[in-house]
This record gives C-alpha cells, structure tokens and sequence, in this order.
C-alpha cells in the first residue's frame, strides 16, 4: 500500500509550499549583500593588504639585499632589472630570477609565501 492514500486530501494541500505574499525584493537580496561583504572582509581585504606588502618589499629590493628566493635559492642581489633580479649564489655564480620569484630577505619570514 502507497503511505500516501492514508493522508487526508486536506493535509496533503496544506503541506505545499505556500505562495509568495508579495515580500519586498529588497529584502530577499540583504542575504546575499549580508554574504558578499563578510566575504569581502574575510578574503579579498587581507589578500589585498598582503599583495600590497609583497609589491613594496619587490620594488624595494637593491643591490646587496641577501634574499631567498621561491625555489629556495639564497643569494645576494647583483643586479636589479625592472623583471628580473640577477642573484650571486657562488662566488663568480650569478643567476638571473624573476622578480616576482623574490620570496623575502634570508633569515626572516617570507613575505611572498601564502603565509596567514
């Protein structure tokens, strides 16, 4: 036997859903603003701060700075190009990185890491 011929027909009209009584589009979006600003102060402001950060720290690197790079590479800057860094790993060893590989100075935090 089907569970459904044992409800009355009235409570099987009553258990659909209801339909809308004219609410305030307005207030059916507050949810989803509620939602886009906590996810803008939660993800998308630190992220921003930090690239920030990562962006002086680059633009301030000179010659003589001893840095670290992201594939682990320590090394003193030689020669700073506006893309590219050249790096004296060895004595008479110098190699050409990307700025952006910069990962921060040796023997402190990184600052380009994914750090929180």
């Amino acid at each position: 036997m089907n569970a459904l011929h044992f409800l009355p027909h009235d409570l099987v009209i009553a258990m659909a859903a209801a339909p809308n009584q004219g609410a305030n589009p307005l207030v059916q979006f507050i949810p989803f603003v509620l939602v886009l600003g906590i996810f803008y102060f939660v993800i998308l402001m630190p992220m921003k701060k930090r690239q920030k950060k990562v962006d002086e720290f680059l633009a301030a690197i000179k010659v003589g700075d001893k840095v670290v790079t992201t594939g682990g590479l320590f090394g003193t800057v030689a020669k700073v190009e506006a893309q590219s860094v050249h790096l004296q790993i060895a004595p008479n060893v110098r190699v050409e990185v990307a700025r952006s590989a910069v990962a921060g100075y040796q023997g402190q935090a990184p600052v380009a890491g994914d750090a929180n």
